[in-house]
């Protein structure tokens, strides 16, 4: 494989980790990137920028990056509340009164960011139309999920919110800023560090993003022999129409086309990202350090980022999860780089996450999804290699 690419020296490990993702896991087109320190000491690509294509992937080519989103949207509460803008624990019927409906007038901001609301599920899914909504900032989705009577008491117990994250936060952000969550990111985060990260893709940067598709699942030989299948609970959770695992992931339906321009367009700020491994690694090094002289999160803002809100079995994936304020946090599920790393990885490949005690941040998109909501072999293999790299 023709990786291209810079790598700073003793970063070598992470170029052959991810050579051999292509060479013995089945890669199609990938990138990656980490900054130390607020510098950049990773660079990389190769591949086709299309999953079904022969394109090469290009410098500046761009992904869908599924659900690592959710910790880009993460940050604008975060930050308006580093600004004094917004209580985390405040109701978040203080700032959308509609939400108050249904039993669930006792949600605090901080239960939204932490998967403790208690409504990963509509009673009745959202078509395409009503969950995009691009003209309307998701205000459909938005009303249907104040309307919805929680799966159980808010801040009790916690289940990932794969797909209502993405109103909840378009809806507060929205009433307590007064813009589209997606326009504060550009205006407030991308713009000023220079990162090719949208939520809701411009129609002029169209051309530079990859098509997105289904790999077939590694040999065993590239899991170290281990032949990856989910473990029974979780297999009759997604095989059980009723279960909240199933719902969840169904919320909306039919299952829009991640490829179509109308999906990219509408950014979903728990799904529908698109960046380059290079804007997410820069990114996550501003949350933890300044980067060129910006930083975005203060040291408080980052404790609080990091602190766990959530931990144990998970009501929605099943196995065991730990969130702090809208990030995963470093456990069995989402194994990062040491015990105070955060982050958010994508159902199917791409993962973005900081170590803060080692100053590194990483940011992994593909084009080629896989079964897994976490711990995909390949991010894996490049997270086992950084580790390498700082000895």
């Amino acid at each position: 494989m023709d990786v291209q690419g810079t790598v700073d020296p003793g970063f070598e490990p992470v170029r052959d980790a991810f050579t051999r993702n292509f060479d013995q896991r089945g890669e199609r087109g990938a990138a990656v990137a980490v900054y130390r320190d607020g510098r950049k000491v990773v660079d990389l690509w190769a591949g086709t920028r299309d999953v079904d294509g022969t394109a090469p992937w290009a410098v500046d080519t761009a992904q869908v990056v599924r659900s690592v989103t959710k910790g880009v949207a993460a940050a604008v509460p975060l930050l308006l509340h580093q600004r004094g803008q917004l209580d985390l624990d405040a109701p978040v019927g203080t700032y959308w009164p509609e939400y108050k409906a249904a039993g669930k007038e006792r949600t605090l901001v901080r239960h939204l960011l932490a998967h403790r609301a208690g409504v990963p599920v509509l009673d009745a899914p959202l078509p395409p139309a009503d969950a995009l909504d691009v003209g309307r900032d998701f205000e459909r989705a938005a009303a249907a999920v104040a309307a919805q009577a929680p799966a159980w008491e808010p801040g009790t117990d916690h289940g990932y919110h794969a797909h209502t994250y993405s109103w909840l936060l378009a809806a507060l952000v929205r009433r307590v800023t007064g813009r589209p969550i997606g326009r504060w990111v550009a205006e407030e985060v991308a713009r000023p560090l220079g990162l090719d990260l949208w939520l809701g893709l411009p129609q002029d940067e169209a051309h530079r993003v990859g098509r997105v598709g289904r790999l077939a699942e590694p040999p065993a030989s590239a899991t170290g022999g281990l032949v990856l299948r989910p473990k029974r609970a979780v297999a009759e959770a997604y095989g059980d129409e009723r279960s909240l695992t199933r719902r969840a992931f169904a919320v909306i339906d039919p299952v829009p086309d991640e490829n179509d321009p109308a999906y990219r367009a509408a950014g979903l700020p728990g799904s529908g990202g698109i960046a380059t491994a290079r804007a997410l690694a820069r990114f996550y090094a501003s949350l933890i350090g300044p980067v060129d002289g910006h930083r975005l999160f203060a040291p408080a803002t980052l404790a609080v980022a990091r602190t766990e809100e959530s931990a144990g079995p998970d009501r929605v994936l099943v196995v065991g999860t730990r969130f702090g304020l809208g990030y995963m946090l470093h456990g069995p599920a989402s194994p990062l780089l040491g015990p105070g790393s955060f982050g958010h990885p994508g159902r199917g490949g791409s993962l973005a996450f900081a170590d803060p005690e080692s100053g590194v941040a990483l940011g992994y998109v593909t084009n080629g999804m896989r079964k897994g909501v976490t711990a995909d072999p390949r991010a894996q293999a490049l997270i086992r290699a950084v580790r390498r790299s700082l000895g």
